[in-house]
């Protein structure tokens, strides 16, 4: 009898280590398309912040004005960083270029001061940017505003397909999840089955019966949880140490939010899993629990 029981709590071990496992394995999937899509998020906001306007100005505008225009562009509410290029600096790189200074040849600087704009990332398109080009040009000092149009609809349309692809990958996955969850807390109560059986006949309510599955769904969700955070993040440092440059997209709000939906899938799919495996079991008859 002692032998039976021993081999008994034996196999509910192993089955428990199985669940946290199994659980602990779709839980990392999922950690990882939600860390994709945080950090395709910045990654777009990134590429978007980078992509530069050049304002060209005028050759009379002296060195006071421009630090007055730079002053007046960096509090408009669509910039996000500015650099000025004196005429000297302009010079300079069009020497390093050309391999020659032009100004030797022509006798005088033929280069402008410029101002290089970052734009806010929900500026970053070209119908922002068409209607900021027209207000940036009426102002006193300014000649032209350059910027690669075909450059940031090519960038604007890549990234929307990546965001679209990431979407339905994680939309797909969160079904996948769900179902294998389901199924492997189903597999695990349906072992239990006649013991609930037995507990509904002796006069048990279904509340009773249910609480010790729920407090150990819920036990088993933060156990598989920690194991996929533990996993994940030890990934993350990996990539981190590989390629240090990363962590300008792995910020604390991607990471503490990456972890919060592991943690709260984890646990609410372990409980609402085991919540609808019991319930189904305690409707049950008992001719019907023997043909399953």
């Amino acid at each position: 009898m002692k032998q039976r029981r021993n081999k008994a709590r034996k196999h509910r071990s192993l089955q428990v280590i199985t669940l946290c496992i199994s659980t602990a394995m779709v839980l990392i999937l999922l950690g990882m398309v939600v860390l994709t899509v945080l950090t395709g998020r910045n990654l777009s906001q990134y590429a978007k912040e980078n992509l530069t306007v050049t304002l060209v100005l005028s050759p009379e505008t002296t060195e006071p004005e421009a630090q007055q225009l730079c002053n007046h562009v960096e509090k408009l509410r669509y910039i996000s960083g500015i650099n000025y290029v004196s005429k000297e600096e302009a010079l300079k790189e069009g020497t390093k270029e050309l391999g020659a200074d032009p100004s030797e040849f022509i006798g005088e600087n033929p280069f402008t001061a410029s101002i290089e704009l970052r734009l806010a990332a929900d500026y970053a398109n070209n119908d922002s940017i068409q209607w900021i080009s027209k207000e940036l040009k009426s102002l006193h000092g300014v000649s032209d505003v350059d910027y690669l149009k075909d450059l940031i609809d090519s960038v604007n349309k890549t990234l929307r397909k990546i965001s679209l692809v990431l979407l339905v990958l994680a939309a797909l996955l969160l079904v996948v999840s769900f179902s294998l969850i389901n199924n492997t807390i189903k597999l695990s109560i349906y072992a239990r089955r006649f013991s609930i059986h037995t507990m509904k006949l002796v006069g048990a309510s279904w509340g009773f019966i249910r609480r010790p599955f729920l407090k150990r769904a819920i036990l088993q969700g933060l156990v598989s949880s920690l194991l996929a955070l533990i996993v994940l993040g030890g990934g993350v440092y990996a990539l981190y140490c590989y390629a240090p440059d990363m962590a300008v997209f792995f910020d604390e709000k991607v990471l503490g939010i990456t972890a919060a939906a592991v943690l709260l899938f984890g646990l609410i799919i372990s409980l609402f899993c085991a919540w609808f495996s019991v319930n189904r079991f305690l409707r049950m008859k008992a001719g019907e629990l023997y043909k399953i």
